[in-house]
């Protein structure tokens, strides 16, 4: 009997076991990686992240969830700047993990163009293909498809600043013209999404401390600001707010604003600069 020869195991995605982490940590959020020749979902509730930048039919769907969802638990309407807003949190902040989640767990940055990446909202589901990512010297992963080996700690960091941006700059374009914000206030949407994501899922993993550390270093802010982000991590500590550990609970002021506050105006996000240190004291110790 003639025996087949044995098909080579296909090669680990570099990113694999990081988002594994990620739903295991957060199982709201789980991600799938299409094999190699195997097309990005589409249909099924699927969105594509280069549909959503696009800026047509597909944006003006994906944002109708944002504007039923809104009716249904508010009984009111929210203008439409302020549901392209929701749309945009509900993309980002997951979209950011993609990135910031393997280079914080193993050090490693996929690239994910917008044509890499998409989005099943309803079911808490990411689809991306990792074509290319960079890693650092003496990683077993260097030795895989598409890497990029780089030369220490910062370059890394400006590994992820710059597939951060790449992706954004593109997804902007499509939400921008809904939002009459300006370039600006965009970008500092995206900051703080970047920030405020791997922050609470660190926590999560019990790593908060460190998160916070990385995340100055990845975003210093004010006087080194790295365009075309605005501000920076900026976190800070409230005092009064001790825990079991006897640290103070950390918070931060966002660059900016979701518009929350225009459907209920007593209810701001916690790190809302409209929401005073008294009242984040107030809610932390309640919680505690």
């Amino acid at each position: 009997m003639t025996v087949p020869a044995l098909l080579p195991t296909p090669l680990a995605s570099p990113v694999a076991a990081s988002y594994a982490r990620l739903a295991e940590a957060f199982p709201g959020l789980r991600t799938e990686e299409p094999a190699r020749g195997e097309r990005m979902p589409r249909g099924a509730g699927w969105v594509g992240a280069d549909e959503l930048a696009a800026g047509g039919p597909a944006l003006d769907a994906f944002l109708a969830w944002d504007d039923a969802q809104v009716l249904r638990d508010h009984g009111t309407r929210a203008r439409p700047d302020v549901v392209a807003s929701f749309g945009l949190h509900r993309y980002a902040w997951p979209a950011c993990l993609l990135v910031t989640v393997p280079w914080f767990l193993d050090r490693r940055v996929p690239r994910l163009p917008v044509r890499n990446v998409a989005f099943q909202r309803v079911r808490g589901r990411m689809a991306v293909r990792v074509e290319e990512f960079a890693c650092l010297p003496g990683d077993p992963a260097a030795a895989l498809p598409g890497a990029r080996v780089v030369d220490g700690e910062e370059a890394l960091r400006a590994e992820v600043r710059a597939s951060l941006a790449e992706h954004f700059e593109a997804v902007l374009d499509g939400f921008g013209p809904r939002m009459r914000r300006g370039r600006r206030a965009l970008w500092g949407m995206a900051t703080d999404e970047i920030v405020e994501g791997l922050w609470y899922v660190a926590t999560l993993l019990g790593e908060e401390r460190r998160a916070m550390t990385e995340l100055e270093l990845l975003l210093p802010g004010t006087p080194k600001a790295y365009k075309p982000y605005t501000g920076g991590a900026g976190f800070r500590e409230l005092a009064g707010t001790e825990g079991a550990d006897g640290a103070p609970a950390a918070t931060r002021d966002r660059a900016s604003c979701c518009f929350f506050y225009t459907l209920r105006p007593e209810d701001t996000c916690l790190t809302c600069p409209r929401t005073c240190d008294a009242e984040r004291i107030r809610r932390l110790t309640a919680t505690v």
